[in-house]
């Protein structure tokens, strides 16, 4: 994590005191972009001055309503771009971006419910580095193609397929699908929704891995920049 918290803390010192300071994290779904959002964020807090702080903005709470989804037919595909709100997404992250000076609220998706819940998330005026993690960041068409304007520095967590899969799988489970039912899932949404977001990993600024088991320093992740795409 320490080359991680330097390039950001380098990245912030040459932003603009005007923006709040953005990095995006993606990957596919179940890569662990959770888990390296709370320890960069942890890691910065403990770096950046008092009155500065680091705060995760995850992009699940644009899930569109379940009704929604019904209604257009989309339900069973639930995690597809097309199953969010990337306009209001868009909104939100110009609006963090471009108004340091103002408290930004946010909605968190709930697992526990399957959906939504608004304001859920606020984003304080000493919050200056805001690390969003989502699938979708770096994605070329419709609203979703703004995103990487609004960001400073854009990260892909590299896991491969074979690591995700049976994440994924306990996943469903643990949100209440029989295991058939998980593995459906898994194969109907969520590994074509990898491989479309594999497809745009070149258009991060750079690559990062987590090292392996037996390299983990003081019992937690630890991360590698293997590639730089810029």
């Amino acid at each position: 994590m320490k080359k991680l918290t330097e390039r950001t803390i380098a990245g912030l010192s040459e932003a603009s005191a005007d923006n709040r300071y953005i990095v995006g994290i993606v990957g596919y779904p179940g890569a662990g972009k959770s888990t390296l959002a709370e320890g960069l964020v942890a890691a910065l807090n403990a770096c950046l001055p008092s009155w500065q702080r680091a705060q995760i903005l995850p992009m699940d709470g644009y899930h569109l309503p379940n009704a929604t989804l019904d209604r257009l037919g989309l339900r069973e595909l639930k995690g597809i771009p097309d199953s969010f709100d990337a306009g209001g997404f868009v909104e939100l992250l110009t609006k963090v971006r471009h108004s340091p000076g103002q408290v930004v609220h946010a909605p968190a998706f709930d697992r526990s419910i399957d959906g939504s819940v608004e304001n859920a998330i606020s984003i304080g005026t000493d919050v200056k580095v805001v690390i969003v993690e989502g699938n979708y960041l770096l994605l070329e068409n419709g609203e979703w193609a703004r995103i990487l304007g609004l960001l400073d520095d854009s990260w892909f967590l590299d896991v491969s397929l074979e690591t995700i899969h049976p994440r994924l799988i306990e996943r469903h489970v643990s949100g209440g699908r029989t295991r058939e039912e998980a593995i459906a899932k898994v194969e109907s949404t969520d590994l074509p929704n990898a491989l479309l977001i594999d497809r745009h990993r070149n258009r991060a600024r750079a690559l990062v891995r987590a090292v392996d088991n037996d390299r983990r320093e003081n019992g937690g992740f630890e991360y590698e920049i293997c590639s730089q795409f810029e």
